[in-house]
């Protein structure tokens, strides 16, 4: 069934991390070529928008940003994540069914606080566009599937608290790839555990497996979890011929899972096999998500001896859904063993951005809370000197009065402890203040 379907673009042809880095502007100029070649844009049902340019409100939903805003991020990042609010608006305005927005530089490993970019990411752009839904159109359950072959984990940062956004990471194991996390133990904070569900996949992985994975595990918790609204964080260096990876997906395979997945909002993430996948892959998505033939996605030097998946690994992805539909089933009474009955839950992290080779150590605090996803207290210190420590305080989304006046104290008393910066962060209201 056709449907229409809107495509943001933006190479940002003036931002790359050096002029021969894997993320650069050609990873998606080769794809806008085959997109004009293939005449796309030619259907009726598929239309083209412009980027608009997201706003420091728009950040500040998610992120903190240390020192600030001005200091890390690049007018192609604001631009990028514009991108994905240009296609979220397209789609719940009713102008189109669906959207993929083809930008870049890429955002999911970028975490809550940002003291630079790690991942080649700065702004998280799925997380900031999220948050723009729910502040502008009051959309509520939210489901994002990362198929990225990294684990997104600044995404699971985020989304860590949050019951009413169901984090599902499809990615190459945590023990053989960047950034060394995603393991089925990795399941949510005390407020929200089950809502973050890691599927880590052995190397060599083929399309028999990934399909495998999203039809036997991901489908069925989105069935049971019922979203809204469905994301996309379509990340490609899943591909047999990405330069930094170890897995085997296809092209054809990419446009299968998009068919089934039928999500309402894509956004691309990373790929770079730049001329020999990105542009079958993105042409396979777009037919997919446009309802149109995609039977005919292949790339020139696609082999189908290359896609016998060995038995090993067929068969861990068989435990791996026994695991997975098993702890979704008996999430709550996981959740008493994880986390004792508390008042408070705290986790110490050590936070590396290999991008910017900056190191932070991080407190986080988190007031335990069965009406909400509870306010977060965050001390946070990064080794580029004693300007970078700061205390950040959430208060989520859809708070409780107990959780709000808790995490309002905490700004109030972070003003006399001697940071460099207090951040609160009122999504209900909101509202972003800082203190120097």
């Amino acid at each position: 069934m056709k449907k229409k379907t809107g495509l943001v673009f933006f190479p940002a042809f003036d931002y790359a991390i050096t002029p021969t880095h894997p993320e650069r502007e050609e990873r998606l100029l080769y794809t806008q070529d085959q997109v004009v070649e293939e005449g796309l844009l030619d259907f009726d049902n598929i239309k083209e928008y412009k980027p608009d340019l997201a706003t420091p409100a728009d950040i500040n939903r998610v992120h903190f940003c240390v020192p600030g805003i001005d200091e890390i991020v690049h007018t192609s990042h604001l631009i990028s994540v514009g991108g994905t609010l240009t296609a979220a608006d397209k789609v719940l305005t009713g102008e189109v069914d669906n959207a993929f927005a083809l930008v870049r530089p890429c955002g999911h490993h970028s975490m809550r606080v940002v003291h630079g970019s790690r991942g080649f990411c700065t702004l998280n752009m799925e997380a900031i566009m999220i948050e723009y839904i729910r502040h502008k159109y009051g959309v509520k359950r939210i489901a994002v599937v990362d198929t990225d072959c990294h684990h997104g984990d600044g995404s699971q940062d985020i989304f860590w608290h949050d019951p009413n956004t169901l984090f599902i990471s499809m990615h190459q194991d945590g023990r053989t790839l960047y950034p060394g996390s995603g393991f089925p133990d990795e399941a949510g904070g005390p407020n929200a555990y089950g809502t973050i569900v890691n599927l880590p996949m052995p190397p060599e992985t083929c399309e028999e497996g990934f399909l495998y994975t999203l039809d036997n595990i991901v489908m069925p918790l989105l069935d049971d979890f019922k979203p809204d609204l469905i994301v996309n964080s379509a990340g490609q260096d899943n591909h047999y011929s990405d330069p930094i990876t170890n897995m085997k997906f296809t092209a054809q395979g990419y446009a299968i899972l998009n068919d089934r997945l039928k999500p309402d909002l894509a956004v691309l993430e990373g790929g770079y096999s730049i001329e020999s996948a990105l542009p079958y892959i993105n042409t396979g998505i777009i037919l997919a998500m446009a309802g149109l033939d995609y039977s005919h996605i292949k790339e020139p030097d696609y082999n189908p001896r290359n896609q016998i998946q060995s038995p090993h690994i067929t068969n861990y992805l068989k435990q791996l859904k026994d695991y997975t539909l098993e702890n979704w089933k008996n999430k709550e009474a996981l959740k008493r063993k994880a986390y004792p009955n508390q008042p408070f839950h705290r986790r110490n992290r050590s936070i590396f951005y290999d991008t910017d080779y900056i190191r932070e150590t991080q407190t986080e605090t988190l007031r335990t809370c069965p009406d909400c996803g509870g306010a977060v207290v965050i001390d946070s210190q990064a080794d580029t000197g004693r300007h970078s420590h700061i205390k950040a305080i959430q208060i989520p989304r859809y708070a409780c009065d107990a959780c709000r006046k808790w995490g309002e104290q905490q700004f109030e008393q972070g003003k006399k402890e001697g940071y460099a910066q207090v951040f609160l962060q009122d999504k209900d209201k909101d509202l972003y203040l800082v203190d120097e």
